[in-house]
């Protein structure tokens, strides 16, 4: 017989307080690894701290593993290659160039879209109002010069381009400005006597040809000034649309003939190709961050150049730079001044050793001279400097770090919480939302979520998109907001736009913006656990997994991991024992008849079936496969039963400590860079 709760309460008391007390008298903080690379977030972070600049570190450097931990800045796996050495020394020069805007070859970059997505709505903030569709993408145009602009439109698996049947009017932006409007589809080839295709017309070598080709005008030149801008290419919205015989939406490439001919153009992608006649930028964001001096004769060169390598190796290295390792990044910029012929090339050849320096790309923590080996020591300031930093941001410290931290500040409890919280209110501490929260929740592989078209009809990548910004924006107001995190289960409201609360049945949400909305009924929605994102990103394309959504509870919520399988696990059939439709839980209780399977799934599976109301697209339901109501109640291992979304929501929150407990453990996890030890 299992004790009471009271009795379980004093157990684990009495267990804390000596533990605590044990603790206290003799401390173990544990120990970080002696050495910490900075992993592919980190560098592209600290690169736009440093030089104000955007890079893509995917794309420049290898990719990063993911430890036991669910992280990808655990030193312990974030070792150095041959592969990096030389990806860095590459990756250093593209980086200062661009950064002081030394007139590169002319270049090539693509921006595309997903087939999957079905471009109804505006689609993104940093399109104008009015607009539908399209593509925002944010380049930072290496110089001065002319660039090409290039949009290609989507079509279907036979490259007949889309929406011909009717006239679109496409714009092309910079920074919001027009640049060039163009209209494409609803007119017939040159020297057809009608302004559009007569029925008979179709399918004609002419028609053939316009449909491949109706693209192939949306190309121009246009002069840009170096440094970053936002380009943009969206549709004019109609006060109209073309509804046509009413039929199932239709997403990617096979689509019925009239929405292909007659329904909306898509934008594929959008390709940049310069700079054409390329001079150094005057003033760009990068520059005025690095030329905090500028020389007017060659006698005060010497002097600038100390000034600015001084200050930026600060920053990058995170601690005051000794004299040497100024005399080394000078020494580069003499033979940088002498090869290039001017100041910049000399900053920049410095810039590029200072970026393959491992003060900048190794996080070394060195014990103090007078440290006695195995007893703790209390970190230095630069030390938390760094650590705040780099958990906070997942970049370098600023400048008001620094100087608290060399002025011995960071050590008075008020100073520190001083710039903790000055650290919160930046806008970088987004990073906790998108890095921390997206490797905790597993949000990162959303990018793979898909939806079987045969079953679920209105998936598009829309809504995928959809559904992981209501989870950043949620978990990121929990933050910014100063919440309790006991919000992210019991909270009453949630961040959608329109075409999310059509799918989740939602009245009363209009237009494609994102707004916090108070949710109708709790039963159905509130907190992470309702949210589409991890109810789609624990299913399969075809349909719900109890097994997916138990595992990742117990990873994500209950910090309770259940082991490995046992090789050779035999799949879930698709049916029931004699063909039958039947629901997944059914099958899942045949699955369980046998006990090897039943000894782990006992603990996986009743968690996932109290999600069961929900699709594989995060969808409510009341149904299940088989045409039955949905039974959502599962009994837990220790015998208490949990009823749908209100059950499992009510047991996490009447003992919250469950969940406190695994948010912190991921939390010093990530904010340490390794595996917690007792």
């Amino acid at each position: 017989p299992r004790p009471d709760e009271a009795a379980y309460d004093m157990v684990a008391s009495w267990l804390e307080t000596e533990i605590d007390q044990v603790a206290s008298a003799s401390p173990n903080p544990g120990r970080n690894s002696a050495v910490h690379r900075l992993n592919s977030t980190e560098y592209t972070n600290a690169i736009r701290d440093l030089l104000v600049l955007d890079i893509d570190g995917d794309a420049l450097l290898p990719g990063d593993e993911t430890s036991d931990t669910g992280f990808d800045n655990n030193a312990d796996i974030l070792t150095i290659t041959t592969s990096h050495l030389e990806r860095y020394l590459s990756a250093a020069r593209k980086i200062t160039r661009l950064a002081i805007g030394l007139p590169p070859a002319a270049g090539f970059v693509r921006f595309e879209n997903s087939v999957l997505l079905t471009q109804s709505d505006r689609q993104s903030e940093d399109l104008p109002l009015g607009s539908r569709g399209g593509i925002a993408s944010r380049y930072n145009f290496p110089a001065d010069g002319e660039y090409r602009f290039r949009v290609l439109l989507a079509s279907n698996w036979q490259d007949y381009i889309r929406g011909m049947g009717r006239r679109h009017e496409l714009d092309l932006r910079i920074d919001g400005e027009l640049v060039r409007r163009f209209t494409v589809g609803g007119e017939a080839p040159p020297g057809a006597a009608a302004t559009s295709f007569s029925p008979a017309e179709l399918g004609s070598p002419e028609w053939e040809e316009y449909m491949f080709g109706a693209d192939s005008h949306l190309d121009i030149p246009a002069p840009v000034k170096g440094g970053p801008h936002v380009v943009g290419v969206s549709f004019v919205r109609s006060m109209w649309e073309w509804e046509g015989v009413l039929q199932p939406q239709m997403v990617g490439e096979l689509l019925s003939n009239d929405e292909m001919y007659h329904g909306d153009a898509q934008v594929l992608a959008l390709e940049i190709e310069g700079p054409y006649d390329a001079t150094i930028p005057e003033d760009t964001p990068s520059r005025q961050k690095i030329f905090s001096c500028y020389p007017t004769d060659a006698s005060e060169e010497g002097a600038c150049a100390t000034r600015i390598l001084s200050r930026l190796a600060r920053l990058a290295y995170r601690r005051p730079v000794t004299d040497q390792e100024v005399r080394t990044l000078l020494a580069f910029f003499e033979d940088g001044r002498e090869r290039g012929s001017s100041f910049d090339t000399g900053i920049q050849l410095a810039l590029e050793r200072l970026l393959v320096d491992p003060a900048f790309l190794l996080r070394v923590q060195e014990d103090p001279p007078d440290a006695v080996p195995g007893q703790p020591y209390r970190l230095s300031d630069i030390e938390l400097a760094t650590r705040l930093a780099f958990f906070l941001w997942s970049s370098i410290p600023d400048e008001p770090l620094l100087d608290a931290a060399e002025r011995g500040e960071l050590s008075d409890p008020a100073i520190l919480d001083q710039q903790v919280r000055r650290m919160l209110a930046d806008p970088r501490t987004e990073v906790l939302v998108s890095n921390f929260a997206a490797q905790w929740l597993h949000l990162r592989n959303l990018s793979d979520v898909k939806g079987e078209p045969a079953i679920f009809p209105s998936f598009d990548q829309d809504l995928v998109e959809s559904f992981q910004q209501e989870t950043e924006l949620f978990i990121g107001s929990t933050i910014k907001e100063d919440r309790s995190v006991l919000e992210l289960l019991g909270a009453d409201y949630s961040f959608i736009n329109e075409r999310l609360a059509r799918h989740y049945g939602i009245p009363g949400v209009y237009g494609s913006r994102f707004r916090r909305v108070t949710l109708p009924n709790m039963d159905e929605r509130g907190g992470l656990l309702a949210h589409g994102s991890v109810l789609s990103l624990s299913s399969y394309p075809t349909r719900t997994s109890p097994v997916l959504r138990g595992k990742w509870l117990l990873e994500a919520i209950f910090g309770a991991p259940p082991p490995a399988p046992p090789p050779d696990v035999p799949d879930l059939p698709e049916r029931g024992v004699e063909g039958e439709i039947t629901s997944v839980r059914e099958r899942l209780e045949q699955h369980r008849s046998n006990p090897v399977c039943n000894a782990c799934h006992e603990n996986i599976d009743p968690p996932g079936f109290a999600l069961e109301n929900y699709d594989a697209i995060g969808a409510f339901r009341l149904l299940d496969e088989a045409g039955r109501p949905v039974d959502a109640v599962g009994v837990m291992p220790n015998g208490m039963t949990v009823d749908g979304l209100p059950g499992l929501r009510s047991m996490l929150l009447d003992k919250p400590e469950r969940f406190v407990n695994t948010l912190t453990e991921r939390l010093l996890a990530y904010a340490l860079g390794r595996q917690l030890d007792y």
